[in-house]
C-alpha cells in the first residue's frame, strides 16, 4: 500500500526572502513569486558579503519587473558569529519592499 505524503506549506506573517551565494535573479524570482501570490510585502535580509546582492535585488525588482513596489524600511545592524577564530561582528541588512505607499 502507499502512503501518501503531505507537505503543508506554512504560511508567515510576513514574508521573508533570505539572500545567500546563488545568483541575484534567483532572489529576484523568490520576490515577484511572493507578490504574485497575494503578498503585500516582502523582507529581504542577508548579512556580510550578501547585502550587496540584497540592495541589487531591491533595486533590479522594483526598476524592472514591478515598478509599483516602494522601499518600506531598511534596518542594518550587527550580529555577533561565533567562528574558529572566536567571536565576529557581521553586519545586517533588512529591506521591506511593498506595495503602494
Amino acid at each position: 500500500m502507499a502512503e501518501e505524503k503531505t507537505t503543508t506549506k506554512e504560511k508567515t506573517a510576513e514574508n521573508v526572502v533570505f539572500i545567500g551565494t546563488k545568483p541575484v535573479m534567483n532572489y529576484v524570482l523568490a520576490v515577484i513569486t511572493q507578490f504574485n501570490e497575494g503578498g503585500t510585502n516582502v523582507t529581504l535580509k542577508a548579512r556580510g558579503k550578501a547585502i550587496s546582492r540584497a540592495v541589487d535585488v531591491a533595486e533590479i525588482v522594483r526598476n524592472r519587473f514591478l515598478q509599483g513596489l516602494n522601499v518600506q524600511n531598511i534596518s542594518i545592524g550587527t550580529e555577533e558569529v561565533q567562528g574558529e577564530g572566536g567571536a565576529a561582528n557581521v553586519s545586517t541588512i533588512e529591506i521591506m519592499l511593498g506595495k503602494g505607499k
